[in-house]
């Protein structure tokens, strides 16, 4: 594993690890609130976006997450990973059985009861997690799009739960930022993907624009590479803004984190359209300043009521129509 600290986490409260008395929930909280600061880069800006009761619940979702990530990418093989992601699946199922151990699920437990969330967007993302060990390259942009909803689509979904606001049309807006949130982070990692074996953006369009795996191979940035990733960064920009409507529709102690959420992935795209689509030589991220930026005109657009007029005009096109 080149992970440290999960390794030592792996071995604590592993499968290997001794049977024991599960935590007392507010150890597991402080658990997983530690592992998410631990993790996740945007995690104090996100902590602050969402209203108090919603934080500990927020953080409990995430280290699942964050376990059943580490689970697929740092057991050191496929095979293993694929053994550990059963024992995590194990895990999840007993944890609505109200049979707890772990802390994560000791957390999660609460969270899930509270909230009434089902299992179904949790197991999904196992899903995700274990087509990662198998598939490495992708077909098709539908073949894409139906990665992107395990991966991605059951997070949004997690959250609408979180705001006690599930339902159908809700459900089709945050499929789409959730979409277009991996679509954007598929054309962010282009590097760290390729450096795990894995390519995501499909072959159809790899081949159409004339960026073979050979290119890969040499992390050549050229005129094929920047017209790839300007299809796929257009299209990620339509799936995001043709979510903006869900934001209106949130409770209102949410709807700046949904804004952020988007306005983040489109700062991300822009991010890569400024640096030329050269996503080889320099991750495309945001600074400290410019997400303080965004925090500002998000809540500014949004205590004006002007939120959604700013994407109100915006023409969408989809990735066959850039081709064209």
């Amino acid at each position: 594993m080149t992970n440290p600290s999960f390794a030592a986490d792996l071995q604590l409260y592993g499968p290997q690890a001794a049977q024991a008395e599960p935590p007392k929930l507010s150890k597991s909280r402080r658990y997983c609130r530690q592992l998410a600061r631990r993790h996740y880069e945007n995690f104090t800006v996100t902590h602050w976006l969402l209203p108090g009761e919603l934080r500990q619940h927020m953080a409990n979702i995430y280290a699942y997450c964050r376990w059943a990530d580490d689970l697929a990418d740092e057991a050191g093989s496929p095979e293993h990973s694929r053994t550990l992601l059963g024992w995590w699946e194990q895990q999840l199922r007993l944890c609505y059985k109200g049979q707890v151990r772990h802390p994560v699920f000791v957390a999660l437990n609460d969270t899930v009861r509270r909230f009434e969330i089902p299992i179904e967007p949790l197991l999904n993302l196992l899903i995700a997690f274990r087509q990662d060990q198998e598939i490495t390259r992708y077909e098709t942009f539908g073949q894409l799009l139906d990665y992107c909803r395990y991966s991605a689509n059951p997070v949004g979904r997690i959250v609408l739960y979180l705001g006690r606001c599930h339902d159908s049309h809700r459900l089709k807006l945050s499929n789409s930022i959730s979409t277009g949130l991996q679509l954007a982070n598929f054309c962010q990692d282009v590097a760290r993907d390729w450096d795990r074996g894995r390519i995501y953006l499909p072959n159809v369009d790899r081949t159409r624009f004339h960026y073979d795996e050979a290119m890969f191979q040499r992390r050549e940035c050229n005129d094929a590479l920047r017209q790839l990733l300007s299809a796929y960064v257009t299209e990620a920009d339509g799936w995001l803004r043709r979510g903006v409507p869900l934001v209106a529709l949130m409770p209102a102690s949410l709807q700046l984190a949904v804004a952020l959420f988007i306005e983040g992935g489109l700062a991300i795209l822009e991010a890569i359209r400024q640096q030329q689509f050269d996503v080889w030589s320099r991750r495309p991220t945001l600074n400290r300043r410019q997400k303080l930026r965004l925090f500002a005109s998000g809540w500014w657009r949004l205590r004006r009521g002007t939120f959604l007029e700013r994407y109100a005009k915006d023409k969408l096109r989809s990735l066959d129509e850039i081709a064209e």
